[in-house]
């Protein structure tokens, strides 16, 4: 036996004796999650929901401001194309946050960009709340701007963050956090846009200023928690801060076999400076990774979610809920989708990653065709508008349990810690460039289409299930190193097939 063999045998079986323990999250980590995604992920998703309800007030604030400008009301194609400005420069913004925040994350640290990146979210928040005494909406697009920047960063440095705090056995449970916050702002932002707390028309200016609470919360109690303990060991070479952080966050008694796969990680890490985007498509060792991380982050955003969205208002309309009480039913869409994301954390590190994402774009494509049919016979019954309705919740279930919990976690687990920042930059680009595509094409997609167009999301569905399903390895309870290895080793043995050579496995590698 080789030494490499001996170094992987080891692995295997640390491996085996984590699967083992049943481990509980150290109460310092649980509230270094809440800390790091109260202003990050939460951010994200309270920005794309707190928007809708405003849009008839800002649209009259438009319109009257341009009518005290020019003499005369504002033209309605005009009107239309400044707030499609408002509520799509978000994405723009997201795009470059989303390109900068791995940079910023190598630079500053993973806490220390979290801290940095509340400063766009306080600038948002003092713009869009001037706009209204200052009779100039254009600060609006500006603010929108701005929260979108910080969506970017938060979207792309907090799961890189969560991923390194926490421990091989909860890692997939506490970078669940992401897609809780994300969910848990979305239905946030649904429930203070209600008309009984800020809905009410005079109340908007408010209602967008609000976006500035979450980031001084983060001030306040993110200071509190260590940086990422693999960045001060790995990146900064600091191993007494690394040992203080993770007696911090994972108790006293608990870190010896994390610091042990930490230390392998920076070995194979020497020499080696942190990549940089266009280095990850140039180097061979990581294409499947690099084509997994940009399949799964176009596919979340097109995969039929946004259709959902759109279609609910329609839906709810046919089953007979009066107008008056739709956005109270459209909060219920929001808790759903928030209680997947918390059992998606309660499931993940029992089922793994690949059985939750493969079944939930399954289930996924079989709601698609559902829904087709329930919306193409719409007229066949009184209870048709009802079973459309349960596909609704159906589907937003299955989003939940699959493609929103595990992407980003995936991003993480696939690569080192030299690697990461840059497959965050290139997962996030792609993820926001997707949500942009989605927003600009998908009305003509339903013009034509109609309720056919989830056949096409049911095709998008399946061919990422059967991708998963034949590319990616199962990364539960493994260390970032193990997960590279299987990586190469399956390109090694597709090699040593192809020239009918012995069969290799690369055993850490350098990254």
């Amino acid at each position: 036996m080789t030494k490499g063999d001996t170094e992987y045998q080891f692995l295997l079986e640390g491996s085996k004796e984590t699967k083992k323990k049943i481990k509980r999250p150290n109460k310092s980590l649980l509230l270094a999650v809440c800390a790091a995604c109260i202003g990050g992920t939460f951010q994200y998703g309270y920005n794309i929901s707190v928007i809708n309800a405003p849009t008839k007030s800002v649209q009259n604030f438009i319109n009257q401001t341009w009518l005290e400008r020019y003499d005369e009301d504002i033209s309605e194609q005009y009107l239309t194309l400044l707030w499609s400005n408002i509520v799509s420069i978000f994405t723009i913004g997201g795009f470059i946050g989303a390109t900068i925040g791995g940079t910023l994350a190598i630079r500053f640290g993973r806490k220390g960009t979290l801290m940095m990146n509340n400063a766009f979210a306080l600038l948002a928040a003092l713009l869009m709340g001037l706009s209204y005494p200052t009779g100039l909406f254009e600060l609006l697009i500006v603010g929108r701007f701005f929260t979108g920047v910080n969506a970017g960063i938060g979207i792309c440095v907090q799961p890189l963050y969560l991923g390194e705090i926490a421990p091989r056995a909860l890692r997939g449970a506490m970078a669940m956090g992401t897609s809780i916050f994300i969910t848990g702002g979305i239905l946030t932002g649904q429930v203070i846009g209600l008309k009984e707390l800020l809905g009410k028309e005079e109340h908007w200016p408010i209602l967008l200023c609000t976006t500035c609470i979450p980031a001084f919360l983060q001030l306040l109690i993110l200071p509190w928690f260590p940086e990422s303990p693999r960045y001060l060991l790995i990146d900064r070479g600091d191993d007494v801060g690394c040992r203080k952080a993770m007696k911090q966050l994972h108790g006293t008694d608990n870190f010896d076999r994390e610091r042990e796969d930490m230390e392998r990680e920076r070995v194979n890490a020497i020499g080696i400076k942190p990549k940089k985007p266009w280095q990850l498509f140039m180097d061979r060792s990581l294409r499947w990774q690099v084509l997994t991380i940009i399949l799964l982050n176009a596919a979340q955003q097109l995969n039929g979610i946004n259709a959902i969205y759109f279609y609910t208002d329609y839906v709810f309309e046919e089953a007979g809920i009066p107008d008056v009480n739709i956005p109270y039913v459209t909060v219920g869409t929001g808790a759903c989708e928030c209680l997947t994301a918390l059992t998606c954390g309660m499931l993940i590190e029992t089922l793994g990653r690949k059985v939750l994402i493969i079944g939930g774009y399954t289930l996924m494509a079989f709601w698609c065709i559902c829904f087709t049919l329930t919306l193409t016979f719409q007229g066949a019954g009184v209870w048709m508008p009802y079973l459309s309705m349960g596909c609704v919740f159906a589907f937003i279930l299955s989003f939940g349990l699959g493609p929103g919990g595990v992407t980003n976690i995936l991003t993480t687990e696939l690569f080192t810690q030299t690697s990461r920042p840059a497959a965050y930059m290139i997962g996030g680009s792609v993820n926001w460039l997707s949500f942009f595509v989605i927003g600009m094409v998908f009305p003509f997609i339903v013009t034509k289409l109609q309720q056919y167009c989830f056949l096409v999301f049911l095709v998008i569905s399946v061919l990422v299930a059967v991708y998963i399903f034949l590319v990616v390895p199962e990364t539960k309870n493994k260390t970032f190193l193990e997960i590279h290895t299987e990586f190469q080793s399956g390109d090694k043995r597709k090699a040593s097939n192809a020239d009918d050579g012995p069969r290799t496995t690369l055993l850490s590698t350098p990254l």
